[in-house]
This record gives C-alpha cells, sequence and structure tokens, in this order.
C-alpha cells in the first residue's frame, strides 16, 4: 500500500510539474511567425519575391507597415529583389501581392545570431482559381511545437530540478514516520 501511494505522489507531483503545453495538440490556430530580420547599413532592408520554384518574381509591389500605417511601398526589379532604405529597429509586416509576413527588424549590428539578412516572400498560384497566393516563410526557423521548445524552457527546468528535490524528500519523510497500530 506505500509504494502505491508513494506512486501516486509522485505521479501527482510529476503532473503539476509539467506544463500543459507537453500534453496538448498542436493549436488549429496560431500567432503569426516573427522572422527576425538583421538590417543592412542605414536601415536598409534587402528581400525577395519568389515563386514555388524560388524564381524571382518582377514587378511585384512590396509594401512595410508598422501598426497598421504604411512606412514604405516599392516594386520587385525583374528578379524579385527589393531594397527599402531608413527603416529602423521593431516589428513591421511586409505584404506582397495577396500576404504578408510578419517581420521583427534589428538595426545594423544588434541582431541576435539567428536573425536573417534578408526577407524571402514565396508565392504560388491558388489551382482552384488562378490567382496568385503569397506567403512569408524563414528558412532556418521552425514553427510550432517541439521538444526542444519544452526542454530549454526555464520554467519545465526549474520544475524538474523541484520535482527531483521533492519527491526524495516526501518519500524519506514517509517512511520515517512510525507506524501505527
Amino acid at each position: 500500500m506505500k509504494r502505491f501511494q508513494n506512486v501516486l505522489v509522485t505521479l501527482a507531483v510529476f503532473g503539476m510539474c509539467c506544463p500543459q503545453l507537453a500534453w496538448s495538440a498542436t493549436p488549429t490556430t496560431s500567432a503569426p511567425l516573427v522572422t527576425d530580420i538583421a538590417l543592412a547599413d542605414g536601415g536598409m532592408l534587402n528581400g525577395k519575391v519568389v515563386d514555388a520554384q524560388g524564381a524571382g518574381i518582377g514587378g511585384v509591389p512590396v509594401v512595410v507597415k508598422s501598426q497598421n500605417r504604411n512606412v514604405a511601398a516599392v516594386t520587385t526589379a525583374p528578379d524579385g529583389t527589393f531594397s527599402i532604405q531608413g527603416l529602423s529597429g521593431g516589428v513591421y509586416q511586409i505584404a506582397a501581392v495577396n500576404g504578408h509576413g510578419v517581420y521583427r527588424l534589428w538595426a545594423a549590428g544588434t541582431a541576435p545570431p539567428i536573425a536573417l539578412t534578408s526577407a524571402t516572400v514565396y508565392s504560388q498560384e491558388n489551382p482552384v482559381d488562378g490567382k496568385t497566393v503569397v506567403y512569408t516563410q524563414a528558412s532556418d526557423q521552425t514553427t510550432g511545437w517541439s521538444p526542444k521548445m519544452l526542454l530549454t524552457n526555464p520554467v519545465f527546468i526549474a520544475a524538474v530540478v523541484a520535482t527531483a528535490i521533492a519527491v526524495p524528500v516526501a518519500l524519506a519523510n514517509s517512511n520515517s514516520n512510525p507506524k501505527s497500530s
């Protein structure tokens, strides 16, 4: 009976310490992926609009917005590239054709190591109506939940350490109590 109680206490402590995220399904709706971009000197944002095969699409209007306010607008070069100068660090939306992406722009020299040096906007044709659909994607970042996110979460690490300390202490205390007759 004592072992059964110890197992139940251990499972209860573990269940309280594990975040619900670890046991839940991937959400069907999520916040937009924010991609970090390092601006070049002078606040220059470089980017490219490409099709599904990776070929640049020229003549596409690109709009940069901050807090639902247009900050800049350009048209892509024949090879699909675009550059916008004079931007400062902050969160921006980059929209081209029928889609957009959310980007966190960093001033030159302040970007984290994972920041990309340019924004890539992928465009593809909708097979139903033939209209162009645009979406953005960061090629070196993952979306959704991964075990690495859980294992690097400081709250989860603290919970594991607390459990590793609390369970043996609780078991030792429960074994040291004299049995009542």
